[in-house]
């Protein structure tokens, strides 16, 4: 069975190095076997997307930011090959800004895209979005909270590798 780590980042804003909140699902041969979530405090700007994700400025105020946390992030995923993430290239795109902006070392994880699994194994369905999977797998999502997503990546994941997913293509 394959190993991996689930995320989902927050922004704040259209800036992608934005991210407000990150959560990751450690997945090792086929089993969920830890969780790490934690708000992030964004560099200066506009929480446009507090409406979505009900982050504000003031949950964020006392957080760690990007870099400081980066230790954590880094070690919990360090004894997985690759990421998965539902839509993974924003949270690709997430990730690398985040180290742009703070002068991190891009990691080099491989990243594997649910939608892409999710469309693969059930072609019929009209959209592909991490709410409507969801729906059809009858998993529990409380959409745009980042532990909740992340949890729902990982279990499309798990699904699409057990209905015979080729991950490794």
């Amino acid at each position: 069975m394959i190993n991996f780590t689930a995320i989902d980042f927050e922004t704040a804003n259209y800036q992608r190095h934005s991210a407000c909140s990150l959560a990751m699902i450690k997945v090792i041969d086929g089993a969920i076997v830890d969780r790490w979530f934690a708000l992030i405090q964004p560099p200066p700007g506009d929480f446009v997307f507090t409406y979505l994700h009900g982050i504000s400025e003031a949950d964020v105020t006392s957080a760690k930011t990007f870099a400081e946390h980066w230790p954590d992030i880094r070690s919990f995923c360090s004894d997985t090959p690759m990421l998965a993430a539902h839509n993974a290239a924003f949270d690709r795109e997430v990730l690398q800004a985040c180290c742009r902006f703070y002068r991190i070392k891009p990691p080099p994880y491989r990243f594997v895209c649910t939608v892409q699994a999710a469309q693969w194994a059930w072609p019929d369905l009209p959209r592909h979005t991490l709410d409507a999977v969801c729906r059809k797998l009858n998993f529990p999502l409380n959409h745009h909270d980042a532990q909740s997503d992340a949890q729902a990546c990982a279990c499309i994941l798990l699904r699409t590798i057990k209905d015979g997913y080729p991950i490794g293509h």
